[in-house]
């Protein structure tokens, strides 16, 4: 049995938790956060409110904040678990990007059947376990908890969207391509909740402010690479963490490796 923590300090709303091969009985508790959390294997009985359900691989629990709740192995067999708690300060600046709200707007299940928000999960946890991109984290986490209250709160007044700062995110996002950004720092910068920046942005040009920087610092290479400057540098000064992550990045999106491409312009 093995239990792991991550806390990033660029992302104190969030902490990660996950556990394998475990068996404990947990007694009823509560937490301030807001938590998403699912099995990988093994099935949970579930407790929430004095509520039973039953959590398998698919699903994703969902406990409000100071709610009384237990999740324990079904006949005390060992399963795989996470769970990711958010600060609850932030989940209300989400939400109020989605609609007029003073309060958190608490969710009305606890048990969110939906492959599609699942697999965001997956990939929000698999996300903070690693060294990688702020932006891509920030993203994974604002996209993972915006399906989770569209689908789990009840209908809520929408929020008409203030006029975007698009351009001007575009402009930061395409220069100092080597520096390692933050959405909330640049939000913060440009007076506006973060995270109706972020939906605007992806509603606008069709992609997150992640992808939209990496296809720039993907063409910023082309650039590089045409000139004859060597891989490490081009993958230094372009904002790749080394040269396997240029690699594969330039490679997704090109179809072709760094070195390819640069011997078509190198005599």
């Amino acid at each position: 049995m093995a239990d792991s923590f991550v806390k990033h300090p660029r992302l104190p709303y969030v902490e990660l938790r996950f556990s394998t091969d475990s068996d404990r009985q947990y007694k009823p508790h509560m937490h301030k956060t807001f938590c998403i959390g699912a099995v990988g294997q093994g099935v949970v009985n579930f407790r929430v409110d004095g509520v039973l359900t039953r959590l398998e691989p698919g699903n994703l629990a969902l406990i409000n904040p100071e709610t009384l709740h237990s999740c324990n192995p079904d006949d005390s067999c060992k399963r795989n678990w996470s769970m990711i708690f958010l600060d609850v300060a932030w989940c209300l600046q989400l939400q109020q990007s989605l609609w007029h709200l003073d309060a958190f707007h608490p969710v009305d299940s606890a048990l969110l059947k939906d492959p599609p928000t699942h697999q965001l999960y997956l990939d929000t946890v698999a996300s903070l376990k690693v060294d990688g991109e702020m932006l891509e984290k920030e993203g994974l986490l604002a996209g993972l908890a915006e399906q989770v209250f569209l689908k789990a709160c009840k209908t809520a007044p929408r929020l008409d969207e203030p006029p975007g700062q698009i351009e001007t995110l575009k402009m930061q996002l395409s220069a100092d391509l080597e520096k390692d950004l933050s959405i909330r720092e640049i939000a913060r910068d440009l007076n506006v909740n973060p995270y109706t920046l972020l939906r605007r942005f992806k509603r606008v040009t069709g992609m997150t402010p992640h992808a939209y920087r990496l296809n720039c610092r993907i063409e910023r290479a082309k650039k590089l690479l045409q000139k004859g400057l060597p891989l490490s540098q081009v993958a230094l000064v372009c904002g790749f963490f080394d040269q396997s992550h240029f690699h594969r990045h330039f490679k997704a999106i090109t179809m072709v490796t760094p070195k390819a491409y640069q011997v078509n312009f190198i005599q």
